[in-house]
Order: C-alpha cells, then sequence, then structure tokens
C-alpha cells in the first residue's frame, strides 16, 4: 500500500481532521504505519462510527468498506482528470507544507504546477462596493502581469474580481474551495472557474469528492489560501468575516499581510483598518507590496529604460489625458471614456513604471511620464 491510499483511509474515518491526523502521524511515523498500528488512545477519541469502520478493516484488509472506498476515489479522481497530492511528496506545494497541521491531501483541478509558482492571495467581501471590486481586478490584474499566480476562494465579489483581474492580464489563478471540487460553490461562478482551469490555473480543495459546501469547511479553506501564499491582500472586509480569519491565519503562519484602507463610513473598511492597526502592511498601489515583498514586482513590471519603452494605446491615451496638470479619476474617465477599473489597471502600470504618481485625489506625470509627451514618443 502506498502513502496516498493510506492517507485516503485515514482521512475518511469520522473526526480525522488535519490536527488528529498530525497527531497520528507523529505518534506512528507515517500514513501506512498509522492504518496498520493504530493506537488506541487515539482510536478511542475518533466517533463510533470510525471506530468501527478501521476495525473492520482491520479484520478484512482489502476487502472492508474502507479499503474499497479509496480504491473507488481514485478511481472517481482518474476518470474526473483530478490530480491527489499527498503531503510529503514532491508535487505538494512547499509553500503549504510549512504552515502548522497542513491538509494531508489536496485534490486539484487543472494545472497543479501553478500551485508552486509564487503567489498572492486577494480575499474580500462577498457584498463588497463598486469600488473594492474595482481595486481587486485591478491589484490582481497588475499583480499577475509582474507573475504573481493570484489566490482566492472563488466566491462572489472581490474573490471573482480578482479571479477575473488575473485572467484578463493573461495570468494564473488558483481558486480554493469550501467544497469538493466537483461540487462548485456558488453555483454562478462555474463558468469562471472554467476558465480558470483553461488559462492554466487550478481549482482546488482538501475535501472529498462529493462534499458540498458547509460553513465549518471554510476556515480550513482560508487556512489553504493564506497558506499557499507568500502574502494575502484584503482588499474590503466587515469586522466579522471570513476574509478577516484569512488575514488573520496568515500573520499566524509569518506572511505578509497588505490591506486597502478605506472611508471610516465605509463599514467594508474596517476589517482593513483593524487589521492594520494589527499589523498589516497599508497599501495604495502595487508598489507598496512590491517594496515588501523584496522588490519582485518592481524587478518583473519595471523596463530597466522607461523612456525608450513603447507603451501600449491605453496607457498612451492616459499619458495624454494626465497632461501636465493633476487629475483625478473621474476626470481621466471622462476625457478618455474608460470605465474606473481599467484606467486603475493601467494607473497602477505605470506608476509602477515611475511614469504617473499620486496626490490626494487624483494623478500626476512624473518627470520620466512627461517625456512621453514630446513628440518622438
Amino acid at each position: 500500500m502506498d502513502a496516498l491510499t493510506a492517507t485516503l483511509m485515514l482521512c475518511r474515518l469520522d473526526g480525522m481532521g488535519p490536527g488528529r491526523y498530525w497527531q497520528l502521524l507523529e505518534h506512528c511515523g507515517d500514513a501506512v504505519a498509522a492504518l496498520h498500528n493504530f493506537p488506541d488512545k487515539l482510536l478511542d477519541r475518533l466517533p463510533d462510527s470510525a471506530r468501527m469502520l478501521w476495525r473492520e478493516y482491520e479484520r478484512r484488509g482489502a476487502a472492508s468498506a474502507l479499503a474499497a472506498w479509496a480504491a473507488a476515489e481514485r478511481a472517481r479522481c482518474a476518470d474526473a482528470g483530478v490530480q491527489l497530492l499527498c503531503c510529503g511528496d514532491g508535487g505538494y506545494p512547499s509553500l503549504l507544507a510549512q504552515i502548522s497541521r497542513p491538509p494531508p491531501l489536496l485534490y486539484v483541478r487543472g494545472n497543479a504546477d501553478a500551485l508552486h509558482l509564487p503567489q498572492i492571495a486577494v480575499v474580500g467581501a462577498r457584498r463588497a462596493s463598486r469600488a473594492g471590486l474595482d481595486n481587486a481586478r485591478a491589484f490582481a490584474a497588475d499583480l499577475a502581469g509582474a507573475g504573481f499566480t493570484i489566490t482566492s476562494g472563488l466566491a462572489l465579489g472581490v474573490d471573482a474580481s480578482a479571479h477575473r483581474g488575473a485572467l484578463q492580464a493573461g495570468g494564473a489563478t488558483v481558486a480554493v474551495l469550501g467544497s469538493g471540487v466537483d461540487k462548485l460553490y456558488p453555483r454562478r461562478n462555474a463558468a469562471l472557474a472554467g476558465e480558470i482551469i483553461a488559462s492554466g490555473g487550478a481549482v482546488i480543495s482538501e475535501l472529498p469528492l462529493g462534499s458540498a459546501a458547509e460553513a465549518a469547511h471554510f476556515p480550513r479553506r482560508n487556512r489553504i489560501i493564506s497558506g499557499l501564499s507568500l502574502g494575502v491582500l484584503l482588499v474590503e472586509a466587515a469586522l466579522r468575516s471570513g476574509s478577516l480569519i484569512t488575514a488573520r491565519l496568515a500573520l499566524e503562519q509569518n506572511r505578509e499581510v497588505f490591506a486597502i484602507p478605506g472611508s471610516i463610513h465605509n463599514p467594508l473598511a474596517r476589517g482593513c483598518h483593524k487589521m492594520i492597526r494589527d499589523g498589516a502592511a497599508l497599501v495604495e498601489t502595487s508598489a507598496d507590496i512590491a517594496g515588501q515583498l523584496g522588490g519582485l514586482l518592481s524587478v518583473a513590471s519595471v523596463p530597466q529604460d522607461a523612456a525608450a519603452a513603447p507603451l501600449p494605446p491605453e496607457q498612451r491615451a492616459l499619458v495624454a489625458a494626465l497632461g501636465g496638470d493633476p487629475r483625478s479619476i473621474e476626470q481621466l474617465a471622462a476625457d478618455t471614456g474608460g470605465d474606473a477599473g481599467s484606467l486603475m489597471a493601467a494607473l497602477l502600470q505605470l506608476e509602477l513604471a515611475g511614469l504617473v504618481e499620486t496626490l490626494p485625489g487624483g494623478y500626476q506625470l512624473t518627470r520620466r511620464g512627461a517625456a512621453y509627451l514630446e513628440p518622438q514618443h
């Protein structure tokens, strides 16, 4: 028997969460040994149904219901194109393996290699404001364009906007579910999940196939989102929200946490403000995230000779609209006819390139940016 099959069987037992699984392995050494020599003092802590299932396996071995379920689950995964990753194997994401009591198993639909790329989690409210949705999309697009995989939870609101921003930038994105990978939740985002997979990203879960979305699953899902990532960006969050839990878990996992501030009158800004008070970095642009991550983003995004690099049409139009005077996002939208989300993404790119700087209430060209107003450009 291999470790993957043994882990599947152990995780099938009622009451065998990640905590008890790792306690068992600390005692027994590995999953195969644990399955064959389950200590009585640990077995007694499981529900009656789990003890009965394991004792039947002890008697009947490969003919038991537990062994039959594990074989069937592996066959179902193979038929559905779902890859199983066992913690301790080479294919398991190394950053996630470093957290306390990581998921023993991951079910992966799509490109498992995306789990090994540098990831930034973008999380926030399901009922986010229009500005929050625009920020999620613009930041995700900019970070994805710089080479980061964008990780989120496929939920409505900020999560979906972050996934879409990454896709629009041609980047990879990972969706972590609180259900089985064959039971997409919410169903409204099933098409988005398909786009994520088709674009080279992945949809993942630690839950067996067929698992429905339940409230108890989402805190576990959130620790995976933060555990996979170098840092977590909190876009909008109420004081009591799953997104705030993700940010707190990230701090506990020694990950970088970033938060976008908002109006003191917006209830969805209060979670961000609390995290900033608790140690999260206040960010206004992707350049702020780049600085915290050791310049990786800025190295990936800023051309060595920005003045010599031609600009895309949308950015050229923005430079022309800015001209020599500071302009607000509303003025720029009126001048260019662009929507706020695409304008913010373009402005973030220009700011990272050192061509635009922010002012209270608006933007203006830097000296390098003003050079693009010259006829030769």
